[in-house]
């Protein structure tokens, strides 16, 4: 994962534009997704698809003529969306166009301009202040024009039509954690679901670039969205904070009672917090009029790192065990929505004899063999076709996978019957 990005990471990546085609293509190469073109000025819900937006240079030239501010060494150096710019400007007009941050003066501002013409330079602030007076050639090789909105979408078909929404933004230049992290994360999390033989669910993988992006798909996908039963948006993920899980609108939806029951036995520190519509793409489809079951999956929040949204938010940042970690984190929350079936107990008058058929003398003298035996009680008691196994594990405070586990043998010694989700 820690590759993918490193290769991700010097694209220049927008709303729009080539570098997310490039970034799109580079994930073609490890999951078979299909690309998606919208053109410039489709309505999409409230919303239309903005002008295209590409930069092949920018730089601001001192009047000594060397590069102090220069596209090439980093992207974030151009505000993203900047017009075509060709000026000569006195240091006090440049001013008005420069951003930095005083507080952190070795470090460059990501900074956008998506929905005002406009342009502008983000640089260091140490650079800023030993600007001198004098007349500077500022040069912006953008392009503004009709194209396209581009996003991919992979769809791994599984025994039902309904399905899991995994979604992740892809429109930041060269950020790491936000979010090549997140990007990193789902297409390992695809790679991975597509290797399984059996799925229950149909899983759907959007990459996207954040707002017009999930907007979009919704708004063209509007027959589909009924099918959506679970949804994660990732991003995020290799920093070292610990795993934060936002809950989806609804609040108690299953997704959010399998993220808490992951990160409560994870024995990460991992933090629930409640929704709000500011965030991620999960307040587009956690929007009244879809109200989809979306939750969020994130180490540290947005804006609650000192690195978010800067050139300090770089590959150093994101280390391959935190990935790991967030990879395995998600996994698990998926198995749970994968898992969590209702059972009826096909010997419910009394407790059925267990130990005639193996079940508690293979299991009795095990490490960790009472909360097996345990499990398998639990799951018995509470099969009557109104409990799920996420309820069983919830209830007797039991890992899902020994819940699992545990329905799993009562299946095959036939004293469960599958009810259904």
């Amino acid at each position: 994962m820690h590759d993918l990005m490193r290769r991700l990471y010097p694209l220049c990546r927008s709303l729009t534009g080539d570098g997310v085609r490039q970034t799109l293509a580079a994930l073609r190469e490890l999951i078979p997704l299909e690309l998606h073109e919208v053109p410039t000025g489709t309505p999409v819900l409230d919303w239309t698809v903005p002008m295209e937006w590409n930069v092949r240079d920018a730089y601001v030239k001192a009047p000594s003529g060397e590069r102090v501010v220069d596209f090439r060494e980093s992207n974030l150096h151009v505000v993203g969306y900047s017009v075509p710019v060709r000026e000569r400007l006195s240091l006090a007009e440049l001013r008005e166009h420069l951003h930095s941050l005083p507080e952190r003066p070795d470090w460059i501002p990501y900074r956008t301009s998506y929905w005002e013409r406009s342009w502008g330079f983000c640089l260091r602030h140490d650079r800023l202040v030993e600007l001198a007076d004098g007349m500077y050639d500022v040069r912006i090789d953008s392009s503004l024009e009709p194209g396209h909105l581009t996003y991919g979408e992979l769809e791994l078909p599984g025994e039902t039509e309904d399905e899991v929404l995994i979604s992740t933004h892809v429109c930041h230049p060269s950020l790491a954690n936000d979010n090549r992290a997140g990007i990193a994360v789902a297409t390992f999390l695809a790679r991975r679901l597509a290797r399984e033989p059996c799925r229950r669910f149909t899983y759907r993988f959007l990459f996207v670039p954040g707002t017009i992006g999930p907007i979009t798909w919704l708004a063209r996908n509007q027959e589909r969205v009924p099918r959506i039963r679970h949804g994660l948006v990732l991003a995020l993920l290799g920093d070292p904070g610990s795993p934060t899980y936002k809950r989806s609108r609804r609040g108690d939806a299953e997704v959010d009672r399998a993220a808490a029951h992951v990160l409560r036995r994870s024995g990460a520190d991992g933090e629930i917090v409640g929704f709000s519509p500011y965030g991620y793409d999960e307040r587009q489809y956690c929007s009244p009029g879809f109200d989809l079951p979306v939750g969020r999956l994130t180490r540290s929040p947005g804006g609650e790192f000192a690195e978010y949204h800067t050139s300090a938010d770089d590959l150093e940042l994101v280390r391959p065990e935190l990935l790991a970690h967030s990879l395995t984190t998600a996994a698990a929350i998926v198995e749970i929505l994968e898992g969590n079936s209702t059972y009826l107990n096909q010997s419910p008058k009394g407790e059925p004899q267990l130990g005639r058929r193996g079940l508690y003398g293979s299991l009795g003298g095990a490490a960790g063999g009472r909360e097996r035996e345990l499990a398998l009680l639990w799951v018995l008691n509470l099969s009557d076709g109104g409990h799920s196994l996420l309820d069983v594990a919830e209830r007797a405070d039991l890992p899902f996978e020994t819940v699992r586990d545990a329905a799993d043998a009562l299946l095959e010694h036939g004293l469960l019957a599958e009810r259904g989700v």
